[in-house]
């Protein structure tokens, strides 16, 4: 008996930085039973190891990396699938995929019509997980991008369309047939002719309208489950065979009652509930396209002095554009000259025009209004702005809420919980209620409650409850410049008691000026500008670049220092012509021990004016003090109103001094703050209001504030542009306009209030409608629920949670 042979497996990893990092991996591994030899090449980010598969699983090895810290990486892949028809349907793909070798987690958003893999490439490609979704029954539509998937979706419209048709042409005639009684003499031969040509004119409807129904229930019966299929043509088939055997066997079944109408019309008024489905959930996307649709299909470049219109989609890094007044820019760039003007309120959400002038950044999308301009393309195709937009926020579509995992265990019970209902309820009518209650046809009795209860439960509006109002409520906020980057940040926000804001560049603008000068004795402006100029051309602090600007603009020529140190949380060190030059923050200046004397009551002053004092120290010597002035943003305060309103409990945080922050606080209305933090502790502060007990925002960089934004509950990166798609938080303002913040918080609140509402409203109809199916309120009222008006009522209420949802396109900020 021989021994099983090794397996290698080659793994990614992301997180190594160092031959540390490798070697703690390899060390990790190597402790595993079953690893016989572990390598990490740092330039390819990969592990490759040996080991025995009959003493460890690669799950193990992976679990191995991420329990020292560092992340696997794998690919990703998603289908745009044909043929679901309801959330069994997305449960059943799911498990396809995950059944694949190499995949290790699937989702499916069964309102999108996306299923997405996370897959290892060495194990599992896109071809083979297409197969395998194939092989459950479904179809893989071949689209490419969000406009191309928009056409397929109007075909699969379109096609259910032309079977509507036929099936509302065949079923208008059954009905009308139907009601016509039988007449004269020979009264049983007519009747037998009237079902004869029902069973002809019922034979389309049933078996090529309905036959989407037949293939999905024998989908789900492959795949060992039960789905919304399932129960029409249970339903449909049972009033259809029964009708069919009175029309070929009168004699045998004693009886010339058909029930062709019923079937034929429950079929068409499902059809028409999907159609109308169909149709109300392609409008929830719709806001993804109306983005995309923003990319103008072509370009004017200047090549070799000329003009020359070509696709967009073929430009390149520094290609020169002309943009005239009127066209939408083609891609991000910067202008080279001209001036202008532009629209950007469909991709940032501000409302003003924007100026444009040489210098200034431009964004693929918007609109220029009033003067032609040239521009340098800096980034193109899948790195826009726009491209990175529309991407988040299909990923953040493909994710799914907490609570939409609650409805997906219900809809896995449903089915199967319905057919033992609509069995039960039969045989009860049957066996016992018949004789109770005085009914004549106890099969007729019980075969109407069987086929009303199995036609007007509803699967498709618990599946569709969530998905939808995520689809939408994301779609309008990217349109509005609020990117929400998945749907639990939505379940999170109705929680928020506390909002805090980081001060420069969140509730300031982020462009400091100095303000004011004060100089010890002796000591000229010009001079005092110069030392702490110089000293600064070391560093790209905001409050660095204000001071070296400041001394620019007096054309005082700066010395470039031969050393420079940043000095985290207190300022700059730096040589300068032989002596060292100290320029920073209340915190350096009590390190070095320096007397500040008199200036200490000018210092506070300036303090108290809002401004941010720093001082420069010559060779241990006060030379004076630079007070910056960073202008509150014009809606600060009202912002900070609005979350009053919404009773959110506001703080700044600042690594300013107290009084600067409290200058700040006193101007926008808010009464607590937090200063002197250090941008290393800014996430420590956060975990202190977390563990008090409150669910935490933070608003701030998305870049500087990364800690804080990870930290918070929920992270609010304000002013994303250049590469959203790297912005730390759950939540990405475009622009820099503090109202974002209010619009995203109340945009998740009434997204998440419409998820509930169709929770709500899904299982409220199917808890109220099955028992009526069943027939409870015969005995008191004497009326039984017909399977036709049952239909009818199952083909509402999932466009109705649809077309809810679809509600919040209308939501204004």
């Amino acid at each position: 008996m021989g021994t099983e042979p090794e397996a290698e497996a080659s793994i990614r990893i992301k997180g190594m930085h160092c031959a540390t990092c490798a070697a703690t991996i390899c060390h990790a591994l190597d402790a595993l039973e079953g690893v016989s030899e572990s390598h990490v090449n740092l330039a390819t980010e990969r592990v490759s190891v040996r080991f025995d598969p009959a003493k460890v699983s690669r799950n193990d090895i992976e679990d191995a990396i991420a329990g020292v810290g560092y992340d696997v990486l794998r690919d990703s892949a998603t289908f745009t699938v044909s043929g679901m028809h309801c959330a069994v349907c997305a449960e059943t793909i799911k498990a396809a995929l995950e059944g694949t070798t190499g995949v290790t987690h699937a989702s499916v958003n069964f309102a999108l019509g996306k299923a997405t893999a996370a897959y290892d490439p060495e194990l599992a490609t896109p071809r083979v997980m297409a197969k395998a979704i194939e092989n459950a029954g479904y179809k893989v539509l071949e689209v490419e991008g969000v406009l191309a998937e928009r056409l397929a979706r109007q075909e699969e419209l379109r096609e259910l369309g032309r079977v509507l048709v036929t099936a509302i042409a065949l079923a208008i005639p059954i009905a009308v047939l139907s009601m016509v009684p039988a007449f004269g003499d020979g009264q049983v031969m007519q009747a037998s002719s009237r079902n004869w040509l029902l069973l002809v004119l019922s034979l389309p409807v049933q078996f090529h309208a309905g036959l989407r129904y037949y293939r999905g229930s024998y989908i789900a019966l492959r795949n060992r489950r039960a789905n919304m299929d399932s129960l029409v043509v249970l339903g449909t088939s049972s009033a259809w065979i029964y009708s069919a055997l009175v029309t070929l066997m009168p004699d045998v079944l004693g009886s010339q009652e058909v029930y062709f109408d019923t079937s034929a019309v429950i079929i068409t008024l499902v059809l028409l509930g999907k159609y109308l489905e169909l149709g109300a959930r392609s409008t929830t996307s719709e806001a993804i396209v109306s983005l995309m649709d923003l990319q103008p299909p072509t370009a004017t470049i200047i090549a070799e002095d000329k003009e020359t219109v070509v696709d967009a989609n073929m430009l390149r890094l520094g290609d020169m554009l002309v943009v005239r007044p009127g066209e939408r820019m083609p891609t991000d760039g910067e202008v080279l000259s001209g001036r202008s003007s532009a629209d950007e309120s469909l991709v940032t959400g501000e409302s003003l025009p924007v100026e444009k002038v040489p210098g200034s950044e431009v964004t693929g999308g918007t609109l220029n209004l009033s003067g032609m301009i040239r521009v340098r393309a800096s980034r193109v195709g899948s790195d826009t702005t726009l491209a990175q937009i529309v991407r988040l926020v299909e990923d953040a579509q493909a994710t799914k809420a907490p609570v939409e995992r609650y409805a997906d265990i219900v809809a896995g019970y449903f089915v199967p919980a319905v057919l033992a209902t609509s069995l039960a309820s039969a045989a009860f009518w049957y066996f016992i209620g018949t004789g109770m209650f005085d009914v004549d046809d106890a099969g007729m009795f019980s075969l109407t409650v069987f086929v009303a209860v199995l036609v007007i439960a509803c699967p498709c509006a618990l599946g569709l409850a969530t998905p939808t109002a995520v689809v939408t409520g994301t779609g309008r906020g990217a349109q509005l410049g609020v990117l929400i980057k998945d749907a639990g940040t939505l379940e999170k926000v109705r929680k928020l008691s506390v909002v805090i804001l980081d001060k420069t560049g969140t509730l300031t603008k982020g462009e400091p000026r100095v303000a004011t000068l004060w100089t010890a004795e002796g000591v000229a402006e010009d001079e005092l500008l110069r030392l702490a100029g110089g000293a600064e051309k070391g560093s790209d602090h905001v409050l660095s670049k204000a001071i070296v600007k400041s001394a620019e603009e007096r054309g005082i020529q700066l010395e470039i220092p031969r050393s420079s140190d940043v000095l985290a949380g207190e300022g700059v060190a730096s040589e300068l012509a032989g002596a060292m030059v100290h320029v920073g923050n209340r915190r350096l200046v009590a390190r070095l021990g320096a007397d500040l004397g008199d200036a200490e009551t000018h210092m506070r002053n300036m303090e108290n004016d809002g401004t941010t004092v720093v001082a420069c120290i010559a060779d241990g010597e006060l030379k004076g003090l630079l007070g910056i002035a960073d202008t509150i943003k014009a809606e600060a305060k009202e912002v900070i109103g609005q979350l009053d309103a919404l009773g959110l409990k506001t703080v700044i945080l600042t690594g300013d001094n107290a009084r600067t922050a409290r200058a700040v606080a006193s101007a926008v209305g808010i009464e607590e703050f937090r200063a002197e933090v250090m941008p290393a502790d800014k996430a420590e502060v956060v975990r202190s209001y977390k563990e008090g007990g409150s669910v935490v925002a933070m608003v701030g960089d998305g870049m500087n504030d990364a800690p804080a934004l990870a930290e918070a509950d929920i992270g609010i990166a304000l002013g994303g542009g250049s590469d959203i798609a790297l912005e730390a938080g759950n939540i990405v303002i475009v622009g820099d306009d503090l109202r974002g913040v209010v619009t995203a918080i109340k945009l998740s609140e009434r997204t998440y209030g419409k998820i509930r509402q169709n929770l709500f409203w899904a299982l409220a109809y199917n808890a109220a409608s099955i028992p009526i199916a069943a027939g409870v309120l015969y005995p008191l009222t004497g009326w039984l629920l017909s399977p036709m008006v049952a239909a009818g009522a199952m083909a509402l209420s999932s466009a109705s949670v649809v077309t809810n949802a679809s509600l919040l396109r209308r939501f204004k900020p």
